[in-house]
């Protein structure tokens, strides 16, 4: 398993950050014209090593002013992209296969022509992925790929600043970066510009990582992902509970800093419509810009990414298998929670979360399985009913047990893994319904049929078990 680190430029000079973003800017038009051509139909079936060899017959590759190695990394990088959109888009077709036959010939047949690419000569596989394939576009033009005999890593000084010297735009001419790392980087490198400021992403192996060294425990735990927590595991014990109070704060900052740059955007506009254009130009350049902006951004999402693979791992230190909820489809709630709150909910990181299971679970050895979400935060465990979500509470409407939430949903979350009616894909619709039918069988099958709530306690199965534990012990 590979694993992505980014090393950071350290006091990078402003004329070598020149040289590599228009080197960065002629190499966005080649992976353009890569995605024009071949970012659709014409494109399925064709490798990079095809249009790097047109290219150079034709004399397409005279005119992009960059070194050979440089745009032909850039057009093995463009084609991989198209191909993992054309893959990704195999999905909802597959989808659409399964509810239109039930024939497994006729879904095997259809499902071997999509993972073949031969899905463009059958009419049917041809119409759907037209309309789950849009048309791709580039829109990058701050990337440069370095392939790994192209670049070198020196230290002039002794546990000194690491420098990195890869490719620039004319031959034998080597761009130094000095680096923020001691730890040199391997293999293929992406170099990202942003805000005058180079990273370099490298894939390391995970088994090399000291973290990858720890073993995982031995029980079987489900966990629910929050939004004031990152996980609730199925004991009750919360993980990363500083995630709820960063969103907030980072969130309610945005509000009171976006309010006033729109405030200064209001007078730079109407300066410029006026007619004063310099007044204007000087509040776009000096108090309108987006380097500050964009710096406490990637700040706060590796506080944020942090948060998370701690709290991944502290529940992975606990268990062998780890139970969670899929939560790849979005789900429309009908409650209105006011501005406030669903700006803060739109920041929930749940995509982080799902990446770090799937990491850190992996590489620890600990099997992740995923279960269908549909209501388990509203069914109260102890009696298997949906119950009253009031806040974080979840009160059970027949016997009156209080649960808090997220415990309640990681509960539930473990007993939905091997359950035979509810599978990953059972519509929430169904849910529902199963989860009433199995309530109102367990109602029937009580002994006494009392409707207050003392005697729904006293009835209630999980009451009756402990009472006689508690007679056993009393016994002499």
């Amino acid at each position: 398993m590979k694993v992505t680190r980014i090393a950071y430029s350290k006091n990078l000079n402003t004329c070598k950050y020149d040289q590599l973003a228009e080197q960065a800017e002629r190499l966005g038009r080649v992976r353009s014209l890569v995605w024009r051509r071949y970012g659709s139909l014409a494109g399925v079936g064709v490798s990079d090593r095809t249009i790097r060899d047109e290219w150079m017959r034709d004399g397409t590759a005279d005119a992009f002013g960059v070194l050979a190695n440089a745009w032909k990394e850039t057009v093995r990088d463009a084609v991989a992209d198209i191909k993992a959109s054309r893959e990704a888009v195999k999905v909802k077709v597959r989808q659409a296969v399964r509810q239109r036959t039930s024939d497994k010939v006729e879904q095997k047949r259809l499902f071997t022509a999509l993972q073949r690419d031969q899905w463009a000569t059958d009419p049917y596989l041809s119409r759907v992925m037209r309309q789950h394939w849009g048309r791709g576009r580039n829109h990058i033009a701050n990337q440069i790929i370095v392939r790994s005999d192209q670049y070198r890593t020196y230290a002039p000084d002794e546990g000194g600043v690491l420098w990195l010297a890869v490719p620039g735009l004319e031959r034998r001419s080597m761009v130094k970066i000095p680096l923020n790392t001691k730890v040199a980087p391997t293999g293929t490198l992406r170099l990202i510009l942003r805000d005058n400021r180079v990273e370099v992403h490298y894939a390391v192996d995970a088994s090399t990582l000291r973290s990858s060294q720890r073993p995982c425990g031995t029980a079987k735990i489900g966990v629910d992902k929050g939004y004031s927590e990152v996980l609730t595991d199925s004991e009750g014990t919360h993980h990363g509970t500083e995630l709820g109070d960063l969103l907030k704060a980072d969130s309610d900052f945005l509000t009171i800093k976006n309010g006033r740059r729109a405030k200064i955007r209001s007078i730079a506009e109407k300066a410029a419509k006026d007619g004063d254009y310099a007044k204007a130009d000087r509040i776009t350049t000096n108090n309108l810009g987006t380097t500050k902006r964009n710096r406490r951004h990637h700040t706060i999402e590796a506080r944020v990414r942090s948060v998370t693979f701690t709290a991944v791992h502290q529940v992975v230190n606990a268990a062998k298998s780890v139970v969670a909820e899929d939560l790849t489809r979005s789900f429309t709630s009908l409650k209105k929670l006011g501005k406030n709150t669903n700006r803060r909910l739109a920041a929930w990181t749940k995509g982080v979360t799902a990446e770090a299971l799937n990491s850190v679970s992996e590489r620890r050895g600990s099997a992740l399985t995923l279960v269908n979400a549909a209501y388990t935060s509203q069914v109260a465990p102890c009696c298997r009913i949906l119950g009253t979500r009031k806040g974080d509470r979840l009160h059970c409407t027949w016997c009156g047990a209080v649960w808090q939430a997220d415990h309640a949903a990681a509960i539930n979350v473990l007993e939905r893994d091997g359950d035979p009616d509810i599978t990953l894909y059972t519509p929430h619709t169904r849910v529902k319904q199963i989860i009433q039918e199995r309530a109102d069988r367990r109602r029937t099958r009580l002994p006494v049929q009392d409707s207050s709530l003392a005697g729904r306690r006293a009835n209630h199965p999980i009451r009756a078990v402990l009472l006689k534990e508690q007679e056993a012990e009393n016994q002499p």
